[in-house]
C-alpha cells in the first residue's frame, strides 16, 4: 500500500458513534478513541474535511436498516468530501493528495459501511468517488452525492427525454432542488413545475421550475395538468397523491407505472456531471442556517428531523 510522508495519520481518531439503536440525539457519542479504518486494495483512505447529513442516517440509528446493517458499534455517515492520504494496491485512478467526494455506500440500505464519514479518517472503495470539482468548496461538494445520484438516477429510471414534463415534490430538499436542476438542464424538461413551502418562492425559480406551487396555500392535485413524471422527493406520504396527477389514480401502496427505488452509488455519475458543476449550470444548495461544526452533530441532525431544512446540511470543519 501507498502513503506519503506529506500525511501522518493518527493511530486514534474522533468520530461520532453509536452503540445501539434509538434516538439519534440519545445514541450518537462523539469518541476520540476509533480506529482508523484499514483499506482493501480497491480503496482509498480520505481524510475527511466535511460530510453531509441525510434522513436515512437519523432512520438507520432509529432501526429502519436492522435487518440489513453492519453490526455496532457504527459511525454514521454517507456523504464524504475530503483528500486521499492512502491508497491500496488496485487503485488506478487517485493518487494521495487528490481532493475527491462521493458517497460511501454503494447500495444505499443494504449493509452500508460500519464506518461511515462523521469521523476525521473513513475508507471508500474508488469507484465510488469522483474528484471534486475545483470550484466548490469541500462543505459545498460534499452536500452533493447521495442527492444528486439518487435525482440523476430516477430521472434515467423514468426515461426522461428532452420535451417532457414533469412535476417535483419538494422542489427546495437535498434531492428535489437537484432533480429540478437536472431536468431542466440535462434532461431537457419543457415544463418543470415543484411544490414548496412559503418563502422559498425565489429559490424555487432560481434553480429552474416554471411553476412554483405554494402547498401550504393551494393543493397541487388542484392543478388542471397533467405532467409527464411526478419526482416524489418528500419523506412522507405524498407519493400516491403524486402519482394521480401522471394518470395513475390507484392510490394506496405504488404500483405501476409508479415506482420506488433506493440509489446506487457511481462515481462514475459524479464524473459525468462535474463538468456542470464547474461551470455553474448545476448548483450545490446549502442549507441556509450554514454548516454545522463537528461538535454540533445533534443540533445538526435534530434540524434534519424536523423536515424543515432547505438543501443539504453539512458538518464542516471535520474535526
Amino acid at each position: 500500500m501507498a502513503s506519503c510522508s506529506d500525511f501522518t495519520i493518527p493511530s486514534k481518531i474522533k468520530a461520532w458513534v453509536y452503540a445501539e439503536l434509538g434516538n439519534p440525539n440519545d445514541v450518537f457519542k462523539l469518541a476520540s478513541d476509533v480506529e482508523v479504518p484499514e483499506i482493501k486494495e480497491d480503496q482509498v483512505l480520505v481524510k475527511v474535511v466535511a460530510a453531509a447529513l441525510n434522513i436515512i442516517d437519523a432512520k438507520r440509528a432509529r432501526g429502519f436498516l436492522k435487518d440489513n446493517d453492519s453490526p455496532p458499534p457504527i459511525v454514521p455517515g454517507y456523504d464524504v468530501a475530503g483528500v486521499v492520504v492512502k491508497v491500496g494496491d488496485q487503485v488506478k485512478k487517485f493518487k494521495v493528495g487528490d481532493e475527491v467526494y462521493g458517497d460511501i455506500n454503494e447500495v444505499s440500505l443494504i449493509r452500508p459501511k460500519q464506518h461511515g464519514t462523521l469521523a476525521e479518517y473513513t475508507a471508500v472503495e474508488e469507484r465510488l468517488l469522483a474528484l471534486k470539482p475545483k470550484n466548490l468548496s469541500f462543505a459545498e461538494a460534499a452536500s452533493l452525492p447521495m442527492v444528486i445520484e439518487t435525482a440523476y438516477e430516477g430521472l434515467e429510471r423514468t426515461h426522461f427525454s428532452p420535451g417532457k414534463s414533469i412535476l417535483v415534490l419538494g422542489g427546495t430538499g437535498g434531492i428535489g432542488s437537484l432533480v429540478i436542476q437536472l431536468a431542466k438542464q440535462v434532461f431537457g424538461a419543457s415544463r418543470v413545475a415543484a411544490t414548496f413551502s412559503t418563502g422559498k418562492l425565489d429559490l424555487l425559480k432560481s434553480l429552474g421550475a416554471d411553476l412554483a406551487i405554494d402547498y401550504t396555500k393551494e393543493n397541487f392535485e388542484d392543478l388542471p395538468e397533467k405532467f409527464d413524471v411526478v419526482y416524489d422527493a418528500v419523506e412522507g406520504d405524498k407519493g400516491s397523491e403524486g402519482r394521480r396527477k401522471c394518470g395513475d389514480n390507484s392510490g394506496g401502496p405504488v404500483t405501476p407505472p409508479a415506482f420506488k427505488f433506493h440509489v446506487t452509488s457511481k462515481g462514475s455519475i459524479l464524473e459525468k456531471l462535474n463538468p456542470l458543476l464547474e461551470s455553474q449550470i448545476i448548483k450545490p444548495v446549502l442549507d441556509p442556517k450554514g454548516t454545522y461544526p463537528f461538535s454540533r452533530v445533534l443540533e445538526a441532525i435534530s434540524h434534519l428531523e424536523t423536515g424543515r431544512p432547505t438543501g443539504k446540511i453539512v458538518i464542516y470543519p471535520i474535526p
